[in-house]
């Protein structure tokens, strides 16, 4: 493949942030997604463009279950999307960076239930580099249009919600993050909890105008989280991520860790007394 799929099928605005190449169907609910991982990126490589990160992998997966919902299974381009959980695990040794573009391939087997106005959607991946297999991942969600979108969102769009002012950021070094517009987790009072740093501005978590904090931007902060929590020079390699509620851009986001038991750090979203979102990863970053 020479060009990335269209932007719209994965839900992005700009190109550079598109890494599906392609598509093609190997049997009944399953396809192989072809994509390209690039060689220098401000959040998906590392700071010494060593190591591509694993929430690369995470985006990988998330485009390529939103670009089969649309082109094999009818969703319609004007759905939103409602993510409800993913597990995503990693293999560092096959996520190093060579000397071009990483080509990898996506191995999915699709399930569903549902039609019409609204339809749940699970699938499996295992993402494959060089006939090595660097990632397996689970994810589920539900596809729903725009008028039970809209009933679902209370008439909150866009346009009619400001994020809150962005707080000044913990260091950029200690979340292995270069800039500090990368930095997601502002400190608190406790070393445990930090709150989420909404930048609608940020070019990446959005990508374009969205009326609630996105998914990504929650992984990064259990991701940084984690990093600051421990002493590893590598961020987690593995999520396990359940979306419970929508996190609103206009109420204060917290980041806060739980426990940690069993090799895994679990880390909760809270508003108010809500949890938006609960995400457990890999406990060898402490």
């Amino acid at each position: 493949m020479t060009a990335t799929v269209p932007r719209e099928l994965v839900h992005r605005a700009a190109l550079s942030e598109t890494f599906l190449t392609g598509w093609t169907r190997t049997g009944e609910d399953r396809f192989t997604v072809s994509a390209q991982w690039p060689r220098a990126h401000p959040l998906h490589v590392s700071p010494d463009r060593s190591a591509h990160d694993p929430l690369l992998v995470v985006e990988t997966v998330r485009q390529s279950g939103t670009l089969l919902a649309h082109t094999e299974y009818g969703v319609p381009l004007g759905h939103q999307f409602v993510l409800q959980e993913l597990h995503v695990t990693t293999e560092p040794k096959h996520l190093a960076v060579g000397p071009a573009p990483a080509e990898t391939d996506l191995e999915v087997s699709f399930s569903r239930a549902g039609s019409g106005r609204s339809t749940a959607l699970r699938y499996e991946v295992e993402v494959w580099r060089d006939d090595r297999r660097a990632a397996t991942a689970r994810v589920s969600f539900t596809s729903v249009g725009a008028a039970a979108y809209r009933r679902l969102r209370g008439g909150r769009t866009p346009g009619s919600v400001s994020a809150l002012p962005v707080p000044s950021g913990v260091e950029a070094a200690a979340v292995h993050r270069t800039l500090d517009a990368d930095v997601v987790l502002a400190p608190t009072r406790r070393r445990d909890r930090w709150q989420l740093r909404v930048d609608t501005a940020h070019p990446v978590f959005f990508d374009h105008p969205l009326d609630h904090v996105p998914g990504m931007l929650l992984l990064e902060g259990a991701r940084q989280a984690a990093c600051l929590l421990g002493a590893s020079t590598r961020p987690p390699t593995s999520f396990q991520a359940s979306f419970h509620r929508y996190a609103e851009l206009d109420r204060p986001t917290w980041i806060q860790a739980e426990a940690a038991s069993g090799g895994e750090l679990h880390l909760v979203g809270i508003q108010g007394e809500s949890t938006v979102f609960a995400c457990r990863v890999d406990a060898a970053v402490w």
